[in-house]
């Protein structure tokens, strides 16, 4: 039974290639990391023999150094009598140029791994051995095959047998016509024709031959009793390689046979090396074609023929790629800079990466491609170009949509705060260089929380939907209209005075003083209040500047609401010290006597939640009062809070950015993180452990002692290091990567996870993926809220899903709200979910139902926890 040695990392893959195997009859040895299987390869049996025939590699995704070991290991002479079969996603440059080199293997993608038992079989079938006397054995290629023409009978036939004595298969025929006929039946390697015969000369069955491309192939020799210029001359402009006389000794004639013959296999091992290129060519899914210097093109896949809308059969060798499918970049924007992509390759050993191109099929479609090209260089001169490439249509159009998504507000289609505070720093760019004047609105509504409140939440969607409507009406087009909040809305005014700024905000005010809100047979009064501040050479930042317009709009409600302000720096400087000093105060007291309050928030596993049981009379999933449904808790968030004086809960959103201001963050994270060992303290006291996630702010990133504190925290209290989870938001980490690349690598050295928060709102979000060492991914909420509706959002929370575990990090869907979107998320494999549906913050963590079995009992535990899941 032939023995397989298999090395692939992903258990589903490794598990289909295992079965197509053993089904076959192989026995399969399988291996699930690159330096185990290298330890198997080393190895040897009591006969210093390896046990393996095969080796079957599951190239690698991403660079491994085990993995790379392995390939230049099955490189080296010695285990050169392996047959290796490669699997991968994709044949790109790498892997084709390997499998290309190393003798006895085959590359199959893995959409074909069943090809993968008959190109083994195809590999172990051996090969017919040559006769010790065939035809130019020292070169190790099949016999060659000889056509003698001659009118002679008698030179044939010695010939013949001097041929054939010496292992060449030899035919004869005696003359031009008889010698054409045969060479159209049969197949030769060698054609050695006399010169002077009664039907004609050996020129012309040399031209005859040269010109048929079924019999062009074919080598051949003129032999001639006669020494003659003019019959040299006309044979070699014939097409023969060789003149050679009836008189020369046999050795020599010999010689010269051998030297053709040499010259045939290696024309031959040329012609193969140049299907099996052809081959890995046809079978590669991207596109690719070449063009000489003068860009025009010299092969071309099917793929690429596919791609472009032609016919696989289809030739277009020789024409222009300009002239077929190439769109001129300024037909489509006249007014940018583009870089050519044929006059930037074409002819020079300049090399393009990734470049995305439209492309123009043969149906007129124009489509979005990556390109990628590479200099052809032989012997250091310029052939021309390769160009490989792929239709990213679909992707572009998801980009395009995921950029919109992360500039623009879902709900009234408006700019977001994003997109707003990006145009905001560009405008106080551009007024550093001018005396010109603009302005900054920032609108409040007044009695937004009480429509929302009473006539509910869609009411309150529906209402703001209509703001912007109306709000939009008045802009110029010029001005740049926002939705930066929960019922906040900002307006930059360009090129505009004071004076002009206050009238364009009565305006808006009058507006919505005038407009009243229906529904449900009532109407509803919205006023706003809206605070303006200059801006101009000396705007030092947009955050002052919203700093400011946020402080005038604070002032204007002070008023008494539906009023304007203007920003005056000497009057309102003193009124923005105050708030923010009265904030700083309070959090400083809170940091000192213990009066922050820590909730907390469960983070289920989606797989645990079994849909057909639920009671979907209930808005929530975890009853804390009674014994909670048979799933699996993750951990719990932490969420912080502060208490007013009449003992209602403030939301973080009011006093963070105030600690942000005064370099708070890092106190209050380590208040957080105490407390958090406090609780767990209480929970191991009853012999339970419970995982907690903690959130860390971008100023904690930077805390180079944050390490030992956590450490000396754990050790001093005996508890795991492994049940921490840190949450960092995507735009805090990129914002600080080196220093969250320190903290998570430090911090995991000690057993903690670390988390993404919000991942999705940043428009380069997956490839972020590569340089921040998380162990999940916690999808933004904006998209799970709309996964019912939204078919883009669908779309986004699929990918992020899909290429998260591509990855190997494990994924966390926020804002669950209700049982269908459970549903949707479940056939997506997201991992574990986290909302109001699962259950709202509460003052202590959720536990599993076997915990909460085991703690209800008389010890009176006032932290039920859950037990920590293998």
């Amino acid at each position: 039974m032939q023995h397989i040695l298999l090395i692939e990392t992903s258990a589903t893959l490794r598990h289909v290639t295992e079965k197509l195997f053993t089904k076959h009859q192989y026995k399969v040895t399988a291996c699930s990391t690159y330096i185990q299987a290298l330890e198997k390869i080393i190895a040897t049996d009591n006969n210093g023999k390896s046990p393996y025939q095969c080796i079957v590699l599951g190239w690698p995704d991403h660079t491994d150094h085990d993995a790379d070991e392995i390939i230049a290991l099955l490189s080296e002479p010695q285990y050169g009598h392996y047959n290796v079969i490669v699997l991968s996603h994709e044949a790109d440059t790498s892997k084709l140029d390997w499998v290309s080199h190393r003798k006895q293997t085959a590359l199959i993608l893995w959409e074909n791994h069943i090809e993968c038992v008959n190109i083994l079989t195809e590999m172990q079938t051996p090969k017919p051995e040559i006769n010790a006397n065939s035809g130019d054995l020292s070169d190790g290629g099949p016999p060659i095959k000889i056509l003698f023409v001659d009118d002679s009978p008698t030179v044939r036939v010695n010939f013949r047998r001097l041929l054939n004595s010496n292992g060449y298969i030899t035919d004869t025929a005696s003359g031009v016509a008889e010698g054409y006929d045969k060479a159209i039946e049969n197949t030769y390697d060698i054609a050695i024709i006399d010169y002077f015969m009664a039907d004609g000369t050996g020129d012309s069955l040399c031209a005859l031959l040269r010109d048929n491309p079924n019999t062009a192939n074919i080598t051949t020799a003129i032999i001639t009793g006669t020494y003659h210029d003019k019959v040299i001359k006309d044979s070699l402009d014939a097409g023969a390689s060789e003149c050679m006389f009836k008189s020369e000794a046999n050795e020599l004639f010999l010689a010269r046979i051998k030297s053709m013959s040499r010259m045939k296999h290696a024309m031959s091992s040329i012609e193969k090396e140049r299907k099996r290129f052809e081959c890995i060519l046809s079978s590669v899914g991207d596109g690719v074609y070449g063009v000489n210097n003068d860009n025009l093109i010299t092969f071309m896949n099917p793929a690429a023929k596919i791609l472009l809308g032609y016919n696989i059969y289809d030739n277009l060798i020789g024409q222009s790629p300009s002239a077929l499918f190439f769109i001129d970049p300024q037909e489509i924007y006249p007014t940018h800079e583009h870089t050519d992509l044929a006059h930037t390759i074409y002819g020079s050993a300049e090399e393009l990466t990734a470049e995305e191109k439209t492309f123009k099929r043969i149906d007129d479609e124009l489509i979005t491609v990556e390109c990628t090209a590479f200099p052809l260089i032989v012997d250091n001169v310029s052939e021309g170009s390769v160009i490989a490439f792929r239709d990213v249509t679909e992707r572009k159009l998801l980009e395009d949509e995921l950029k919109w998504q992360a500039y623009h507000d879902p709900l009234t289609k408006l700019g977001n705060r994003l997109y707003f505070e990006e145009e905001l720093r560009s405008e106080i760019a551009r007024l550093k260089n001018t005396d010109q004047q603009s302005a900054l609105l920032y609108l409040d509504l007044d009695r937004f929380k009480y429509i929302n409140d009473t006539a509910g939440h869609s009411a309150g969607d529906k209402l703001l939907i209509e703001i912007g409507n109306q709000l939009s009406g008045l802009l110029t087009k010029d001005d740049l209209l926002a939705r930066i909040g929960g019922d906040e809305f900002a307006i930059i005014l360009k090129n505009t005075s004071k004076n002009q700024a206050c009238s364009t905000a009565n305006l808006y005010r009058n507006v919505l003083e005038n407009y009243y809100f229906n529904h449900n047979g009532k109407a509803y009064v919205v006023n706003g209040s809206i605070g303006i501040a200059p801006l101009n050479h000396k705007t030092k930042s947009h955050d002052e500047a919203l700093s400011n317009a946020d402080l005038a709009c604070f002032l204007a409600k002070g008023k008494g609401r539906n009023n304007i302000h203007l920003f005056v720096k000497d009057n309102d400087a003193q009124a923005t010290m105050d708030r923010d000093l009265g904030w700083s105060v309070r959090i400083k007291e809170a940091l000192a006597n213990d009066e922050f309050i820590l909730y907390f928030q469960p983070i289920v596993s989606l797989a645990s939640i079994d849909t057909n049981t639920i009671n979907t009379k209930h808005n929530y999933l975890i009853n804390f009062d009674s014994t909670s449904p048979n799933i699996t808790i993750k951990c719990n968030e932490v969420l912080l809070r502060m208490s007013d004086s009449n003992g209602n809960l403030i939301s973080p959103d009011a006093f963070l950015p105030t600690a942000e201001r005064f370099n708070l963050m890092s106190d209050i994270d380590r208040w957080v993180i105490r407390k958090s060992v406090e609780t767990l303290v209480k929970l191991k006291a009853h012999d339970q452990d419970n995982r907690l996630s903690i959130n860390l702010s971008a100023q904690t990133l930077k805390d180079k002692h944050l390490v030992s504190f956590i450490k000396e925290l754990a050790n001093t209290n005996g508890i795991d290091p492994r049940l921490f989870l840190f949450e960092v938001t995507e735009s805090s980490a990129i914002e600080n990567l080196e220093d969250a690349n320190r903290l998570i690598n430090e911090l995991r050295k000690l057993g903690c996870q670390f988390a993404l928060d919000d991942f999705g709102k940043g428009f380069s979000s997956f490839s972020h993926l590569k340089y921040l060492p998380v162990d999940f991914i916690k999808i933004d909420g904006i998209f799970v809220q709309g996964i019912l509706e939204n078919p883009i959002d669908r779309a986004i929370v699929n990918s992020v899903v899909q290429i998260a575990h591509s990855v190997g990090k494990k994924t966390i869907a926020e804002y669950v709200e209700n049982i269908e979107i459970i549903k949707v998320l479940k056939k997506m494999r997201v991992d574990f979910v986290q909302g109001h549906y699962i259950s709202k913050p509460k003052d202590k963590p959720a536990q599993d139902k076997s915990v909460a079995d085991k703690n209800n009992d008389a010890s009176g535990c006032q932290y039920p926890i859950f037990q920590k899941k293998a």
